[in-house]
């Protein structure tokens, strides 16, 4: 994945704090063209790790991302299940890590299949936690040329230890919708 730095700053960001939303998903039931049917919803869990942990002062960081969708609902009944992971480094530390960003993401299904998103994102602090939403278009694999609407939250409860040993990872729930 070809990773710019301020994806990997909201990635870190988006593991310094919190997640619970859900993407609504938006079907017509008159019958309307594909492109108003959700073709994929999912829903699932995200597991960041950081070494060394991040701490207030920037530095080199290896970062560690896997994805699961462990309940996908697919408007074509053969897309249960995702996944998607990623490896980088990047400098950064616990207060610089709000930019925006764009990147690409691969997501692996069940069926073998693959799709691959652009896409652009940006992270907010609700309520003491961090909400990362990623938006883009699939532009290879399955579901291409469809709309991606990711959105991750990952509760930190240890942001202390940005003034100690630093964090050094976050799980949190994540949602995704290909429409």
């Amino acid at each position: 994945m070809a990773v710019s730095r301020s994806w990997v700053c909201a990635v870190v960001l988006a593991a310094l704090t919190a997640f619970g939303t859900t993407v609504p998903a938006t079907a017509s039931p008159s019958g309307g063209s594909d492109e108003s049917f959700v073709q994929v919803q999912c829903h699932g869990t995200e597991s960041v790790t950081y070494h060394p942990g991040v701490t207030l002062a920037p530095r080199e960081i290896d970062i560690t991302v896997d994805g699961r969708f462990g309940s996908c609902v697919d408007s074509q009944g053969k897309v249960t299940s995702g996944s998607y992971g990623e490896r980088f480094t990047v400098f950064a530390g616990c207060v610089n890590l709000l930019d925006g960003f764009e990147g690409r993401r691969s997501f692996t299904w069940n069926t073998g299949d693959t799709s691959v998103m652009k896409a652009t994102g940006s992270s907010t602090v609700v309520a003491g936690q961090v909400v990362t939403t990623i938006k883009g278009t699939v532009t290879q694999g399955r579901f291409r040329g469809r709309t991606v609407v990711q959105v991750i939250t990952l509760p930190q409860p240890d942001v202390a230890r940005c003034l100690t040993t630093g964090l050094t990872g976050a799980t949190g729930v994540t949602t995704l919708a290909i429409t």
